[in-house]
Order: C-alpha cells, then sequence, then structure tokens
C-alpha cells in the first residue's frame, strides 16, 4: 500500500506559545507527534528535542536486523537521554517534558507499529468505525480502565491532564508498544490532546471519514473544529491515508 499524508499546528485560542511538534517522514515510513510541558521554553524545546532524536535515530539503523517493537523503544530512550542531556545544561528547563505517538510502517512487515508515552493519541478509521489504537498514560485514563471512573467523568475530571509517564524523567516508564494491521482506505490520525479536549471520538470519526477534503484541507478541518469548541490548548494533527492494494 502507499500512503497519503499531511499534517499541521496550531497554538489555539489561549496559549501564546504553541509547544506541540510534529514530523512526517518524506518517505512515508513515519509520523511523530509531541506534546510538550514545562514551561514556555521547556515545552516547545522538550517537544523538539525529542522529534529531532527519534528523527536521527530511526533514519540511522531503519535497515538493522532489529525488530520494529525495539527500534521504537530504543529511539524513546535516545529521545529521553536527549532531553535528560539539554535538563543537566540548562536547569532552567529541568522540569521540561514531553508526550510522544510514532507510527512506523517497514517493508516486509504485515504489521505497522505504534509507540506512545503520554496522552498523544494514534487513532484508526476503517470504514465508519474509529478506533483508539493507543492508551493514554494518564491518572484518569488508569483510573478508567480500572473502572473507577467512566469515561464521562474521565472527560471533565480535573486531574485528566495528569500524565502517569512521558519522556523527561530519569523514571521514564515503559513504552506501550502496540502492531496492528491496515486495509486500503483506512486512515490514520495522530494528534496532541488539544484536538481530543475539546472533540470527542463522534465529533472526530465524520471529519476524518470525510473523503471529499484533500488531506491538506482535512487536517485544517480538524483544528478549526477544535478551534471552535474553545481550542484551550496547542492542536496538532497528521492523517496518513492508505492506498492501493
Amino acid at each position: 500500500m502507499k500512503c497519503y499524508f499531511a499534517g499541521t499546528t496550531d497554538k489555539g485560542c489561549v496559549r501564546s506559545v504553541n509547544q506541540d511538534s510534529y514530523y512526517m517522514e518524506p518517505e512515508g515510513r513515519f509520523f511523530i507527534v509531541a506534546d510538550g510541558m514545562g514551561g514556555h521554553a521547556g515545552g516547545q524545546e522538550a517537544s523538539k528535542i525529542a522529534i529531532e532524536a527519534m528523527e536521527t535515530y530511526l533514519v540511522k539503523h531503519w535497515d538493522d536486523s532489529i525488530s520494529s517493537p525495539q527500534l521504537l523503544e530504543e529511539a524513546f530512550l535516545k529521545a529521553n537521554d536527549a532531553i535528560l542531556a539539554d535538563q543537566r545544561e540548562h536547569p532552567d528547563r529541568a522540569d521540561m517534558g514531553t508526550t510522544a505517538v510514532v507510527v512506523m510502517f517497514r517493508d516486509g512487515e504485515k504489521e505497522a507499529w505504534c509507540a506512545n508515552m503520554g496522552d498523544s493519541r494514534l487513532y484508526k478509521l476503517g470504514g465508519e468505525k474509529l478506533e483508539q489504537i493507543t492508551e493514554d498514560q494518564t491518572w484518569v485514563a488508569q483510573a478508567v480502565r480500572q473502572n473507577a471512573l467512566t469515561r464521562e467523568e474521565a472527560r471533565v475530571h480535573p486531574w485528566r491532564h495528569v500524565l502517569s509517564q512521558c519522556l523527561g524523567r530519569e523514571d521514564m516508564g515503559t513504552v506501550d508498544l502496540i502492531g496492528f494491521t491496515l486495509q486500503p482506505g483506512d486512515r490514520l490520525l495522530l494528534c496532541s490532546d488539544g484536538l481530543t479536549e475539546e472533540l470527542p471520538d463522534e465529533a472526530i470519526a465524520p471529519l476524518l471519514a470525510n473523503t471529499d477534503s484533500d488531506k491538506e484541507t482535512l487536517v485544517k478541518e480538524l483544528v478549526e473544529a477544535a478551534k471552535e469548541e474553545g481550542g484551550r490548548d496547542n492542536i496538532t494533527v497528521v492523517v496518513v491515508a492508505m492506498e492501493g492494494e
């Protein structure tokens, strides 16, 4: 299959600085979204450092004889090390960190692979069914999984932004690694929580399924829909459409 893709980022309607970053590998081999935190300069730097470290490592080791899960996990470790090194060099950014979600496709493998840390998400749309591939690494998401909160309660809970794991920590935690299959016509959405904070899945699905819009228009429509609902955070979206046999 071939893939066609587009991405965009916006500071939203409230924030003065955009701390999100994203990367689309020119050949369509992998895609990254990161959402930084830790003050204006810190958040911007953390997401930027993470993406640069991952991009460098994935390109350098793409053809190595290691599995895709191992390659992704090592890329996350490199990103974490790079942020920690910057923290030591710039103590004023010592509390910075970032989420990250990555999806990649390697030739010869039947599955696509995703890695996630934090609450940036990967969705897959197949037909009209929208599936969240990643699980948020947040306090409220863990509470939902333990049946301590409903999904409706989690959407408005005051602790919904509290991350259980992120890049930029000595105790980084475990990278979530997920393999999944794709069919022609499927669409993927990588996004920061600036999108999902404003739009529930039921609102995202018809926008992502709109085949009348080209990919560049589609990502802008998703951002504008989130801004119309308040746009309280930075908003980043990357859409990948699978086409062909």
